[in-house]
């Protein structure tokens, strides 16, 4: 079975899987990547009530162009086994991923895969089908993240949970995704690097989490540009109005991708009979090889997942 692990994930917008109408808007936005929560997003007491407002809206709703995703409780809590059974069972071929929050350790995501597996097979659903995304929100997660990301070749992303794991940290800030105050450099980059280390040594995608200040999209675009920069592959939005800026930020410019296109086709041509066969060679005043080429597939690939189109063509040197 060939299962797309690396979907578009630049914005992934987060609705409440207990309001029918917040659940209907979200499928009108641009969105690269919707979950529908039963987490932090539902009350105690709503929790079970959404379970079935989220398979009605998974199997009745439009959902085009979007991956389709669920956060679950986590694993600490007595919802986390019927969150899975119910919506899967209900609405598991409308269903990409399940999101696991708060997870410590290689275990907790190996026992949703077992659960998924057990779901799909008595269901006659395509075993495996169902991804899964691993949320690092406290420092044991932190710590146990390279055996998290190998715990099962269901896993698609690792995400950054700030606001947990700053709670959990002591880290003396109010404002989730800010800086504290005192702290002189970025208080995020190691665990940034960290997760994204993870992630790309098993060939994952890593998400950064949400920035709440909802309104103030300077900020949205700060804070998001740092994880881009760093090379995440998409951030969480909570509002309409950050997702936007989150397809924007976390796609590669025109420019960039014009220029990662001509060193594919440059590097190809060089290295051809008719281009001389050339381990490395000069496009403009730039000298190219084979890690320009690696470097040119990653910029390309987000520009044509992000739907860009070249306005640039290569033109072998004359002779």
């Amino acid at each position: 079975m060939t299962v797309n692990r690396l979907r578009p994930r630049r914005s992934c917008l987060a609705v409440p899987g207990s309001n029918p109408r917040f659940l209907e808007k979200a499928q009108q936005l641009p969105a690269d990547q919707v979950f529908l929560d039963l987490e932090d997003a539902c009350a105690p007491l709503a929790k079970e009530g959404a379970r079935h407002t989220i398979v009605e809206a998974l199997n009745e709703g439009d959902w085009t162009g979007k991956t389709r995703v669920v956060r679950v409780n986590d694993w600490t809590t007595h919802w986390t086994y019927r969150d899975v059974i119910t919506v899967v069972e209900g609405a598991g071929p409308n269903l990409d991923c399940i999101m696991l929050p708060k997870v410590q350790d290689a275990q907790q995501v190996q026992a949703l895969d077992m659960l998924l597996t057990q779901i799909e097979t008595t269901m006659g659903f395509e075993v495996g089908r169902i991804g899964i995304e691993a949320q690092i929100e406290n420092a044991k997660g932190l710590v146990n993240v390279d055996a998290i990301a190998a715990a099962s070749p269901r896993l698609e992303t690792i995400i950054f949970g700030p606001a947990d794991f700053m709670a959990s940290i002591n880290m003396k800030s109010l404002v989730v995704g800010e800086q504290p105050p005192g702290y002189p450099a970025d208080a995020y980059h190691y665990i940034l690097m960290r997760i994204l280390m993870a992630a790309r040594s098993h060939d994952l995608q890593a998400i950064d989490g949400p920035y709440l200040q909802i309104r103030n999209v300077d900020g949205y675009r700060e804070v998001a540009g740092r994880a881009a920069a760093l090379g995440f592959d998409g951030k969480w939005v909570l509002h309409p109005g950050q997702v936007e800026a989150s397809n924007e930020i976390f796609s590669p410019s025109q420019e960039d991708y014009d220029h990662a296109e001509l060193i594919l086709d440059a590097y190809a041509w060089f290295t051809s009979e008719e281009g001389g066969k050339k381990g490395s060679a000069m496009l403009g005043d730039e000298m190219i090889d084979e890690a320009s080429r690696k470097m040119a597939l990653v910029v390309a690939g987000k520009g044509r997942a992000a739907g860009l189109k070249r306005t640039t063509k290569f033109e072998p040197p004359a002779d």
